[in-house]
């Protein structure tokens, strides 16, 4: 049976993080491949409870994996779980995020075509998290027009399924600590011919807490992140 790794990575979600759990488990549950499947839950240096509290979910939770890590924001964590999960044999990796925006109910039309594409993502049609970061999005999408020459219909969806296989060849591509990591997945899995199914996905409003991203740090990130994909475009297009 396949073996699944479910990635998320958490920051200050204390108010979210055990219905994360709840949300994700019986899906780890239902594709266990043979009890060898982890929902792994990654605090990502948090300053209030949450690896507390995911430490107790894993008590009664035998597929649950919490781990935690010095702060070094969303790319460099969803980088971090990934290699974890292809260091422990993953043969499909799923990344999702804490906030409670995305649904598990909708992963199973994801999961029934993992075998036909290497990159199953979501497509966030309909955004119910306001305005700005609609903005970002479309924001995001020109940038990496201008820099890769490159469509992509939504490229930092925390909503996909990858074949590791796959993966494997492709992850030493995305420098330590990025902050774009899933952009830029995204991207090398287009470079590269790999084969990338969109499907659309709900995504409600934050479900509790604080969104430690604001206007300032995004502004900062991509100002940043045009350098960078500049800098990325030669290096994937020589390797």
């Amino acid at each position: 049976m396949d073996k699944l790794y479910i990635v998320i990575p958490a920051y200050n979600e204390q108010d979210n993080i055990e219905q994360v759990v709840n949300d994700w488990y019986p899906i780890i549950e239902k594709h266990n491949g043979n009890g060898q499947s982890r929902l792994v839950i990654i605090d990502d240096g948090s300053k209030d409870s949450t690896y507390e509290k995911l430490k107790q979910c894993a008590e009664t939770r035998p597929l649950l994996t919490p781990l935690t890590k010095p702060n070094g924001g969303h790319g460099a964590t969803v980088l971090y779980g990934y290699k974890y999960a292809l260091k422990n044999g993953a043969d499909y990796i799923f990344q999702t995020d804490s906030d409670g925006q995305t649904l598990p109910e909708e992963f199973e039309p994801f999961w029934n075509r993992r075998q036909k594409y290497d990159m199953v993502i979501g497509w966030r049609k309909d955004r119910q998290d306001g305005f700005s970061r609609v903005f970002v999005t479309k924001t995001l999408k020109l940038v990496i027009r201008i820099c890769f020459g490159l469509t992509l219909t939504d490229a930092n969806t925390p909503y996909r399924l990858m074949k590791a296989q796959t993966m494997r060849r492709y992850i030493a591509l995305i420098p330590k600590n990025f902050n774009l990591s899933n952009v830029l997945l995204a991207v090398i899995y287009k470079k590269k011919g790999c084969t990338i199914k969109y499907l659309p996905i709900t995504f409600r409003p934050r479900q509790g807490g604080v969104n430690s991203i604001n206007m300032k740090k995004i502004c900062k990130i991509g100002k940043q992140a045009v350098i960078d994909f500049m800098k990325l475009n030669r290096i994937i297009r020589n390797t």
